[in-house]
């Protein structure tokens, strides 16, 4: 079985580490880019244009640093803000690298982001626009919007790169699987930290969520004694 937590719950359990001084955030980075790796080198893709698409929470961070990772490893790397504000050492970091940021409204039509698609040559987009940290309704709004719903025409046609969610895909509840706005990127690989989140194992969010693959980063033991909300059969066994 596959048991799946609240945002809160998977919070509480990190608390203790993140006191601890704990790289967590370094850790899920390194489990991201790992995993874009993995998906992506079979298919003789690699080194790979990457897109990171970069919100003001901690999954902007996770995406920052795991593509200064990508960049390292020969990936050209393009950052599209679509927050307010950028993780300050994850946006250093992946700059030190070689990645270049870009300015979201050159990504704001239907239009716009196809061309910056090719310009890019992106094989594959990071969401890593929210986390488990949004308000009561997850659902998309302002820039982070306009970029999601102009790119997602390119992402669900046949050869469109490739979405990678860090963590959960952007608009979805990560408690009860909402959908409460059409404006989400169906990814072909969730890469999520620490614990499964609920939200990836209900529907209608199960459906968006493509491959799910855990990171861990020390949660687990944690966890153990804290009743999961969902649980669901493990497909892989």
């Amino acid at each position: 079985m596959i048991h799946g937590w609240t945002a809160a719950q998977v919070a509480a359990a990190e608390r203790p580490h993140l006191d601890a001084g704990e790289p967590l955030m370094q850790r899920a980075s390194a489990g991201l880019a790992s995993e874009v790796e993995r998906l992506l080198r079979p298919s003789g893709r690699w080194p790979a244009a990457v897109v990171l698409l970069v919100g003001s929470g901690s999954n902007g961070g996770d995406a920052l640093f795991a593509g200064a990772l990508l960049a390292d490893g020969g990936c050209r790397v393009t950052v599209v803000p679509t927050g307010t504000r950028l993780h300050d050492e994850g946006l250093a970091a992946a700059r030190a690298a070689g990645a270049v940021v870009d300015d979201a409204g050159r990504w704001a039509t239907t239009e716009q982001a196809g061309v910056r698609l090719r310009e890019t040559g992106a094989a594959v987009l990071l969401d890593g626009v929210l986390g488990t940290g949004t308000s009561a309704s997850p659902a998309l709004r302002g820039t982070a919007r306009d970029v999601v719903a102009s790119l997602l025409p390119w992402v669900t046609a046949p050869g469109g790169p490739l979405v990678v969610a860090v963590d959960l895909p952007s608009g979805i509840g990560p408690d009860d699987g909402a959908v409460p706005d059409p404006a989400v990127l169906p990814a072909a690989l969730t890469v999520t930290f620490g614990a499964h989140k609920a939200g990836l194992l209900v529907e209608p969010a199960a459906s968006l969520v493509g491959d799910v693959v855990l990171v861990d980063i020390g949660l687990l033991p944690d966890l153990a004694d804290v009743p999961p909300v969902v649980s669901v059969p493990d497909r892989a066994s």
